[in-house]
């Protein structure tokens, strides 16, 4: 009696769960849809409208690497193929003043003119701080123009030199003191130096063979051997000799650079 009961009872929770069928079913084709035992009408389903797309953002600066002026990978030391030793500069030349300003340069005397030193006398301290623009330094009147791109000890050093263009060549010149009444070419070379902050002591040329670092320099570059010893700097030559130079004029000057530089030791300052 109580299995029948039971069986009973579970016959009647089976009907019960039968009949308590969700109210929508899905049709088996995706075609339609029941409700309550009444088939709805077969179609498709509507989609949803597409929600608005966003505003774009505001796209944001871009980045500008401002150019910074290349230095020479090497200062020239010899003069390169097709230039000449008779080459004249009549590009843009500046002077830049005592409170660092540059204005374009007015030559007032030609001081290529002046021979024996009076260019190099007392009124020397006020010669013309001249630049031009670019890396390699040009020959102006007689005068060297520093380069705008090179470092400060580099134009320093070519302004300083200029203070004794013109002097005479004196044997032991420029050893006993920077401040001489002329100059050999290793006291030339040594007052240059010396005007760039770059030597302390005049050397002479046997010594400048041991100075510094072996091999060219990317702006100053010493040529020396026991006998002579002359400075290329940004592409120009300080020299006491007037070998391959036209104007034959001996003692410190400006110079073209030569075709070559056989038998010379090649030194630079070091970081320079």
């Amino acid at each position: 009696m109580r299995l029948r009961r039971v069986g009973t009872v579970g016959s009647l929770l089976f009907a019960i769960g039968v009949f308590a069928a969700p109210a929508f079913a899905a049709s088996p084709t995706g075609g339609s849809m029941t409700a309550g035992g009444a088939t709805a009408p077969p179609g498709t389903a509507t989609t949803g409208a597409t929600g608005a797309t966003g505003a774009t953002g505001a796209t944001g600066p871009v980045s500008v690497t401002p150019t910074v002026p290349t230095a020479p990978s090497r200062a020239p030391i010899v003069l390169g193929k097709g230039e000449s030793p008779d080459y004249v500069y009549n590009g843009p030349v500046y002077v830049q003043g005592t409170d660092g300003t540059i204005a374009p340069y007015v030559p007032h005397t030609q001081v290529a003119s002046v021979s024996g030193g009076t260019v190099a006398g007392v009124a020397s301290a006020g010669l013309p701080h001249l630049l031009v623009p670019g890396s390699r330094a040009e020959i102006v009147n007689g005068l060297a123009a520093a380069p705008e791109d090179a470092p400060a000890a580099v134009q320093h050093l070519i302004w300083a030199a200029n203070k004794i263009i013109g002097r005479p060549y004196e044997f032991g010149g420029g050893h006993r003191s920077f401040v001489s009444t002329g100059y050999d070419c290793s006291g030339t070379v040594s007052f240059a130096l010396h005007g760039g902050h770059l030597l302390k002591v005049p050397l002479d040329s046997s010594q400048f063979e041991g100075w510094g670092r072996s091999g060219q320099g990317q702006w100053i570059t010493i040529l020396t051997n026991p006998g002579h010893a002359y400075l290329d700097v940004a592409g120009l030559r300080l020299d006491t000799s007037a070998a391959d130079d036209p104007s034959q004029q001996q003692g410190p000057r400006w110079r073209p650079l030569r075709p070559a530089n056989d038998g010379y030791d090649v030194r630079h300052p070091t970081g320079f």
